[in-house]
């Protein structure tokens, strides 16, 4: 069981079913499942599209839209596992790439993009949590209204125009274009977002408390952790997270578009409610969220190597996160 740091003030000592606590062997069990899970699609894809889908080009292909998607389901499992819900992840994504790609915003050089974007996601994701923690709204109110606020803005500001990547901030661009060891430099900041959201779920402070919050706010309250403050810090996260995807997705498509992003939060939550993360709160993994998350890309791929359409593609995602919920409930019946 993980239990609430030392530092702590003096009062009620309470644990949380972290990585370490009573799930860890179930937690294991799942990732073992969820990668014979990807072993199965890989080899479905062999069957069926032996000469498209082994291929380096597709796998690199993968890898790219699970980067950017990726990003932002690290941000949602620290907030699912922190007890809450974020709905607005695609559309801050879609803000923080157009106003990072406004002619005035362009003309500062690739550098200030960059921090326009993170500075849009962060700043919007502190409001969410501001709404939430201090506002005393329901995590999917809040974060609906700014899914649709923020799309809306980002409309706004576009005139409902994709906005190009200039020349001269080709920088960006390059991190989609320049490889090393084959794969483009957004696979690499897609991992190490993933190791430092690992070092932060797992080894400070901060994750410890992110469990605590999660699998029982009022007693975390009574430990002496500030919950308000904690969940306003986990959705500033999440935004965070929103606007490093921004910077992938204009590299992707040099491009910054109100468009972007469109239902990355059903993929975000459903990679994490695959890899094992309570809905209801403190209990998740990193691993295990981006393990769900590539099988979610490669059941994609298949999809659309094999020429289906996108509502097939819908109604299955639908069916896999039911499925995933089901399982998850009887789970918890099986080791409580």
């Amino acid at each position: 069981m993980t239990e609430v740091d030392q530092a702590a003030p003096a009062g009620p000592r309470i644990k949380a079913a972290g990585p370490g606590g009573r799930f860890g062997p179930l937690g294991e069990v799942r990732h073992l499942g969820l990668v014979a899970a990807l072993v199965l699609l890989a080899i479905v894809g062999l069957v069926t599209k032996p000469e498209n889908f082994a291929t380096s080009s597709n796998l690199v292909s993968i890898l790219a839209l699970a980067s950017t998607i990726g990003v932002i389901t690290v941000g949602m499992t620290f907030v699912i596992i922190g007890g809450g819900i974020d709905l607005s992840v695609g559309a801050l994504m879609a803000l923080a790439s157009v106003w990072a790609t406004t002619l005035a915003t362009q003309s500062y050089g690739p550098v200030v993009m960059i921090v326009c974007a993170v500075l849009v996601g962060t700043g919007a994701g502190l409001l969410n949590g501001f709404l939430i923690a201090y506002g005393r709204m329901v995590p999917f109110i809040a974060t609906l209204a700014m899914m649709v606020a923020g799309r809306g803005l980002a409309q706004r500001m576009s005139n409902q125009r994709t906005q190009l990547v200039q020349p001269d901030n080709s920088m960006i661009v390059s991190l989609s274009t320049t490889r090393v060891l084959g794969l483009p430099l957004l696979v690499y900041v897609f991992a190490l977002v993933v190791l430092v959201g690992w070092l932060l779920l797992n080894r400070t402070t901060f994750g410890r408390r992110t469990y605590a919050v999660g699998g029982n706010p009022e007693a975390a309250r009574l430990a002496g952790i500030d919950v308000r403050r904690h969940t306003l810090m986990l959705y500033a996260l999440s935004g965070l997270c929103c606007g490093i995807a921004a910077v992938l997705i204009m590299a992707r498509t040099t491009t910054g578009s109100s468009t972007h992003g469109d239902l990355y939060e059903l993929d975000a939550i459903a990679a994490v409610i695959i890899g094992g993360t309570l809905l209801s709160g403190g209990r998740g993994t990193i691993i295990g969220s981006i393990l769900g998350l590539l099988i979610f890309t490669v059941i994609t791929n298949l999809f659309i190597l094999n020429g289906l359409n996108t509502a097939d593609q819908l109604v299955a995602k639908g069916a896999i996160i039911v499925a995933a919920v089901l399982l998850q409930r009887r789970s918890l019946r099986t080791h409580t």
